[in-house]
């Protein structure tokens, strides 16, 4: 990944999102473009225009964490973009994946027991681990069932990213489906800036930059996301329509990777249908046995 080329379109873009009025400043006439003017972002960041202008052309290493707070207070960046364009300055210092060391095989994560032990003592809840390229590497029982459009029938490593833009089942699975993009291309962008090096998340945005128009417009806006905490709707082929909450955490083990754990509302007709889900998979035994040993090891 071009690094100069994400600062220089991260730091345009989001200099396009801010109005004149938003920022507090007169917008006066003649203006070509809606948003902020470079001279303006200068002004509010307390730089120069020529410096302001160097950073928009890329060349951010060596930039001070106190003109980098700066500039994000001028374009008015959420946290999440703040950190992006943090991680963009690293990166350009030579400094990989935010100073920590750079990121391991998956394979550590995906065979470790402890790991699937913690997830299978999860029972009343969906609970997976994904690593930075979007690969879901383990999965608990519930999972298994939830996941199965993902999942199929094995072989290659399920991947929440290829199923969202190039299997025609993620309409169906997920009614927001174009929401559900924004997010996945959000996320993979700040996994992007997080670590450039990362040679199997270059491949994936390659991959489906050629296979779907929609990820190509996506992944050009440079929108950045982390998941954190929140509530996603599903439509699942064997229980229908669920609502569950979503909490990520951080497997600090294996850097790059997260556990996602989904739960539902106790009472609620989501945590009903996720009773019938899990009695379902039971029956389903043999299954989603082989499905767990085809997804232990990453191919």
């Amino acid at each position: 990944m071009d690094n100069r080329a994400d600062v220089r379109e991260f730091l345009m873009t989001r200099r396009a999102k801010i109005s004149p009025e938003q920022a507090g400043l007169a917008a006066g006439t003649n203006r070509r473009v809606d948003g902020l003017r470079r001279s303006e972002v200068a002004g509010l960041a307390g730089v120069s225009v020529e410096y302001y202008a160097k950073l928009e052309r890329g060349a951010i290493g060596g930039a001070s964490a106190a003109v980098l707070d700066a500039v994000a207070k001028a374009l008015q960046l959420g946290d999440t973009e703040r950190g992006h364009l943090f991680d963009l300055a690293r990166a350009a210092d030579g400094i990989p994946a935010s100073g920590r060391p750079r990121r391991r095989s998956s394979k550590a994560a995906a065979t470790r027991p402890s790991l699937h032990w913690a997830l299978s003592a999860i029972t009343d809840g969906i609970a997976f681990v994904r690593n930075s390229q979007q690969d879901i590497v383990a999965v608990n029982e519930l999972g298994r069932a939830f996941y199965s459009p993902i999942i199929g029938d094995g072989g290659r490593t399920p991947n929440l990213a290829r199923f969202q833009f190039l299997d025609p089942a993620a309409h169906d699975f997920y009614p927001e489906w174009e929401l559900f993009a924004e997010m996945c291309v959000g996320i993979m962008r700040s996994e992007a800036g997080r670590d450039p090096h990362d040679r199997g998340l270059q491949d994936l945005v390659g991959e489906l930059s050629t296979r779907s128009e929609l990820f190509r417009t996506l992944w050009a806006a440079h929108d950045v996301r982390t998941h954190g905490t929140g509530t996603k709707h599903f439509h699942h082929p064997v229980v229908g329509d669920v609502s569950l909450a979503y909490e990520e955490l951080l497997v600090t083990a294996e850097p790059g990777h997260v556990m996602m754990v989904y739960t539902a509302e106790p009472g609620s007709p989501s945590a009903e249908r996720l009773r019938l889900l899990a009695s379902w998979a039971r029956t389903e035994h043999e299954a989603p046995q082989n499905i767990r040993a085809d997804i232990s090891e990453p191919g």
